[in-house]
């Protein structure tokens, strides 16, 4: 077995994540019933929802910056007691005059979280070895759905029990805890080797983007955000409209995706050796297609609920096996100095991408253009499985040869034989 969860430092920061998200998911229920209770219309909840989205647009510069030029464990940390700190104002929030409140911490939240993920995507290989990236990647999406799973229903319960100021604290305490275990990460794994403290100049988004090796991860994830933002809208009128659920039956599916998504982390995380990150983001693209095509079709057959039940459980290994993929594929085709930038850029091409989804999905108010749309957001993740299979026919490329070919300027770099591969520097598969 060729896990991750050997290294001592890795423990340290997938349980700093499990803390982590399992306090964001107190927060993500809470905090939209509280804006929707308050406005009284979901104009409000959508305000929310686009002021997560806007951060990680506006700020992939920033969030560059500061992965390439200083130590990224005082990043996380920092960013993290930032979160805690950013959760005391929701403690005023009483009225629908106080929305403003919530929505500023909204934004604030959104915007550290922004520059917590380069950061903390730029750290991972320099916690593990390389060739247990996968696992890491892995077991990293396997925290984020542990922490859905247990702190969606207790933070439903908390909101009852003691109100917003309950959910609040335990939110709180969980950065504290978070921030205190990322602080004991070894010192050597935070520098950004080849940013400022090795004497040269970091990596901007801008240079990011024209990284050529990386060209077809960011079409790859242009295309599925763009068929993930048009989820988030078509869903809910799918399961109102073609299968005439009810408000149980959305929760249900959309809560019973945990299940495949735990299922592919710890396979992945614990069990699978070898398997390239390439072939892994291929092949989960095609599966998402075709499992959104099953499942949007199927109301010509049958509207029972317990069909879908099953296709939405299976449907959320794929999402992991993805960004498992990406992740990996990204840590081990960019030299560290590139990491930050390239995290941040990617995270600007699916917040863009996502909300152009939401925008084009926003067309479904139109009956007649519901069914149309749901074969276009599957058709849109088997075009990016199209652009998987392209790519998986170019030879696999090293860091020396992306800082090559994304700076042109740049002085001369040592690059293997076409004939022969580099020990030191692994392909991507």
């Amino acid at each position: 077995m060729s896990s991750a969860f050997r290294s001592p430092a890795f423990q340290r920061l997938w349980v700093a994540g499990l803390v982590s998200d399992t306090g964001d998911w107190f927060l993500f229920i809470a905090l939209p019933l509280v804006v929707l209770r308050l406005s009284g219309s979901a104009v409000g909840t959508s305000i929310a929802f686009i002021l997560e989205l806007a951060p990680a647009i506006v700020l992939a510069p920033l969030a560059a910056q500061l992965a390439g030029r200083f130590d990224r464990r005082w990043v996380m940390v920092g960013t993290n007691i930032g979160q805690a700190l950013a959760l005391i104002p929701l403690l005023f929030v009483h009225s629908a005059a106080d929305l403003p409140i919530a929505y500023a911490v909204i934004a604030v939240h959104a915007s550290l979280a922004a520059l917590f993920e380069p950061a903390k995507n730029s750290l991972l290989p320099d916690l593990v070895d390389k060739d247990k990236l996968v696992s890491a990647n892995a077991l990293v999406g396997l925290n984020q759905n542990l922490g859905r799973l247990v702190g969606g229903p207790l933070g439903g319960i908390a909101l009852m029990a003691g109100g917003l100021p309950l959910v609040i604290a335990i939110d709180a305490a969980s950065y504290v805890v978070s921030a205190i275990l990322i602080s004991t990460l070894p010192r050597t794994a935070g520098h950004p080797h080849g940013g400022a403290h090795g004497g040269e100049k970091s990596m901007g988004v801008g240079a990011a983007l024209r990284i050529r090796p990386l060209r077809p991860i960011y079409l790859i994830m242009g295309l599925a955000s763009i068929a993930q933002g048009m989820f988030l809208v078509l869903f809910l009128l799918f399961v109102t409209d073609p299968l005439h659920g009810s408000d149980g039956d959305v929760g249900l599916l959309r809560g019973i995706q945990a299940i495949g998504a735990i299922a592919a982390g710890l396979t992945l995380g614990f069990f699978t050796r070898g398997a390239g990150p390439r072939a892994l983001t291929v092949g989960s693209v095609f599966a998402f297609g075709i499992i959104s095509l099953v499942t949007w079709n199927l109301p010509f057959l049958t509207t029972n609920i317990w069909p879908y039940v099953v296709l939405f459980a299976i449907v959320g290994a794929p999402g992991v096996v993805m960004m498992t993929g990406v992740m990996s594929v990204m840590q081990t085709a960019t030299a560290p100095r590139e990491r930050g930038a390239a995290f941040a850029a990617v995270g600007l091409i699916a917040a863009i991408g996502q909300a152009g989804g939401i925008l084009l999905a926003g067309l479904a108010g139109n009956p007649t253009l519901l069914s149309p749309l749901l074969d276009l957001q599957a058709a849109l993740y088997l075009a990016a499985g199209v652009v998987g299979l392209v790519w998986m026919r170019q030879p696999a490329t090293t860091p020396a040869m992306d800082a090559v070919t994304a700076d042109p300027s740049a002085p001369p770099v040592a690059v293997p034989p076409a004939h022969g591969r580099d020990p030191e520097r692994p392909s991507a598969d």
